[in-house]
């Protein structure tokens, strides 16, 4: 029988083959391996630097002897729990593997080929590949002091347009739209194009401004029936690692998500942990004022070495090096110190560094100021 050589790039969908994925924070133990090192410090991935609850560990663990019986699918504990939290009913609310799932979800069930899909320039990457994966067309809206431009997005609506993203506070330069402007913008989207709020960071930000200065999504969906709003467990509940974000909505659009998500999403550690998680506001609140702390510590040291930053209401900075920054970076990992190139996002000049523990926050405040002394001596 006569071998035939197939170029699988001839029957792959043509939409695929110019997808450049996402690209994820280095890990600790990659930089061990290169470079022999014991101490690192991983502030590129925006992760909570206190963990998870210990509560959540405990209910992890009691969990452990049904390890072999698949999750509920539908999730309806942790939906409850969750309606009753945010004051909305469960049938509002889709869960998904980290919200990251969630967010592409919606591109499969309202966008295809020759459709337009919106999303500011300097927004997380998720949203361009979305529309990419899906076949429509991804319409990158310039931005505006390196967030959200609204007014712009609205102008760029066409009868084209069925999605729109939004990141309140934007990832990954932590830059906010106020109430004011959220409400002028969803007030006057067509009710025929869906808007995606991702509020990823919503924690975060709800400790750092006042009402007039953040909106809450959720306070939205009574009256616009064509928002969705998107959230995770990630950050300030400290469970990357378990992948579980929810959306909530009309019910509706919500009962279309739940169509195409696959069986089991959320594996049952994961479900178990968010409620647990939602359950403890308190180890929140400590994370949230561990944030602010950090936050301050590391501006202060970055005005002291005459380093400007982008404003940012949530627990990252990207700090702006100029030209330097892609050095800076890799002598960043020689002194143990893990943050984020932003070259990707069209920020080359940037660096973006996640808020840490005090000791951590300290490891890359001297590593820094030790690379731009050493670096102004060569000059």
């Amino acid at each position: 029988m006569n071998e035939i050589n197939i170029a699988y790039c001839d029957v792959v969908q043509p939409q695929i083959l110019g997808v450049h994925p996402y690209i994820p924070g280095k890990p600790v133990s990659e930089l061990q391996r290169e470079l022999g090192l014991t101490y690192v410090s991983k502030l590129a991935s925006n992760e909570n630097p206190l963990g998870a609850s210990p509560s959540v560990l405990t209910a992890i663990q009691h969990e452990l002897k049904e390890i072999a019986r698949y999750p509920d699918g539908s999730a309806y504990t942790l939906k409850a729990t969750l309606a009753e939290f945010l004051s909305i009913k469960p049938e509002q609310l889709a869960v998904g593997n980290g919200s990251n799932e969630l967010l592409e979800l919606v591109a499969r069930v309202f966008a295809g080929p020759g459709d337009e899909i919106l999303y500011s320039q300097y927004a997380f990457a998720v949203y361009p590949i979305s529309a990419q994966v899906v076949g429509a067309t991804g319409i990158e809206v310039p931005a505006k002091n390196w967030g959200h431009d609204l007014q712009a997005m609205l102008a760029a609506i066409t009868d084209k347009t069925k999605l729109i993203y939004l990141a309140n506070p934007n990832n990954p330069t932590g830059t906010v739209f106020s109430r004011l402007e959220w409400e002028d913008f969803i007030n006057q989207v067509p009710k025929n194009v869906i808007v995606v709020l991702d509020e990823a960071y919503i924690e975060y930000a709800q400790a750092q401004l006042s009402d007039d200065e953040y909106a809450n999504g959720i306070d939205y969906l009574t009256t616009h029936s064509n928002l969705l709003v998107s959230r995770t467990f990630s950050k300030a509940y400290g469970l990357a690692s378990l992948r579980v974000g929810y959306m909530a909505g009309c019910k509706e659009i919500i009962q279309y998500i739940n169509q195409i998500r696959a069986p089991f999403n959320v594996n049952n550690y994961a479900q178990i942990a968010a409620i647990s998680a939602l359950n403890d506001q308190g180890f929140v609140e400590k994370v949230l004022l561990l944030n602010q702390q950090g936050m301050r510590q590391i501006k202060d040291a970055l005005a002291t070495l005459g380093v400007d930053s982008i404003p940012s209401a949530g627990n990252f900075l990207c700090i702006d090096l100029g030209k330097e920054a892609l050095k800076v970076n890799q002598k960043l990992l020689e002194e143990g110190v893990i943050v984020r190139p932003l070259s990707n996002y069209g920020l080359s000049q940037f660096l973006r560094v996640s808020i840490g523990t005090q000791v951590e926050n300290q490891h890359f405040i001297d590593a820094l100021k030790s690379i731009l002394f050493s670096m102004s001596k060569d000059l």
